[in-house]
């Protein structure tokens, strides 16, 4: 039970991983709207997403877990809030590129936060797959750089460094996100703990973004801003995102981040699909370092 346990946290993990591309690709058809505003609507789709899924399913919500971890949930819905507003900013401040992999710094945060913070420490065969993955990353990073670019980015590390540094705290609290979360996750269900979180970034978001602008409670019905909302909300949130939260049952924190660096896999062929564009070479060589390095995370015994 405990093999096969671990073997549906990691499809959960890895499934996540994959539509965790998306979100990038929703964002930029979001370009001209406020990043407060993206991500207070995307967690309240998130949210109606779930509610129906917990009617659907008839699942028991646990109001009563709810109550004794509310100091819990309520930490992990301001990390998940935080989280969501950088990479918003980053998407909008600097590339595509450079926001998803630099958001993928997250395994190595979560590591040593799980290392140092948490007494958790990791195997030699998982601290080898995570340094394959991340040189995948890297590699495609590389090939795309060389690729000569007629938009105002160019360059491994160019746009702006501001965005870059927002990717990176992007990265930096959800891996604290990760590992307070990994031990809620072991206590409650996993719509039960969602819900709530989602909820609570919500209000987080609402709170921070009415200091900044006065558009985040507006109601949107341009087509063309409900569409990738909507998108946004449900494929890598309501269901990646819950996905990735509920593969930490079975899986270290580290291993849960690893899982998500097929989010630029998935950006790049969303970005084939949706925009043609077409990826350098190196790409192949880099996704196939990715998923030997989540090969060798697969291979660990719990």
């Amino acid at each position: 039970m405990q093999g096969k346990t671990r073997k549906l946290a990691l499809a959960e993990g890895i499934a996540a991983g994959g539509l965790f591309g998306t979100a990038a690709v929703f964002i930029r058809f979001l370009q001209n709207q406020d990043a407060f505003f993206i991500a207070f609507w995307r967690l309240m789709i998130a949210c109606l997403a779930l509610a129906i899924i917990l009617v659907v399913v008839r699942k028991r919500f646990s109001f009563d877990a709810v109550r004794r971890n509310s100091k819990e949930l309520l930490i992990l819905s301001v990390f998940l809030a935080l989280h969501f507003i950088f990479f918003t900013y980053a998407v909008k401040d600097t590339t595509i590129l450079n926001a998803t992999v630099l958001v993928n710094t997250t395994p190595i945060f979560s590591m040593f936060i799980s290392t140092f913070l948490f007494d958790t420490r990791p195997s030699r065969l998982a601290i080898v797959g995570l340094v394959i993955s991340f040189t995948g990353v890297l590699v495609i990073l590389y090939g795309n750089a060389i690729v000569p670019r007629t938009n105002a980015y160019s360059g491994v590390f160019s746009g702006s460094l501001k965005g870059d540094l927002e990717a990176v705290l992007a990265a930096l609290v959800e891996a604290f996100y990760l590992n307070y979360g990994r031990k809620i996750r072991s206590k409650m269900a996993i719509l039960s703990t969602m819900f709530p979180i989602y909820m609570l970034a919500a209000i987080t978001v609402g709170v921070l973004g009415m200091s900044a602008t006065s558009n985040v409670l507006i109601l949107p019905t341009e087509a063309g801003i409900v569409l990738p909302l909507v998108g946004l909300g449900i494929l890598p949130t309501a269901v990646a995102h819950t996905l990735y939260f509920s593969s930490l049952s079975n899986l270290k924190s580290f291993e849960t981040a690893t899982m998500a660096l097929l989010e630029p896999v998935g950006a790049t062929v969303s970005g084939v699909i949706l925009f043609q564009e077409v990826p350098a070479p190196l790409f192949l060589f880099g996704a196939a370092f990715i998923l030997m390095g989540i090969f060798f995370i697969v291979k660990e015994k719990n």
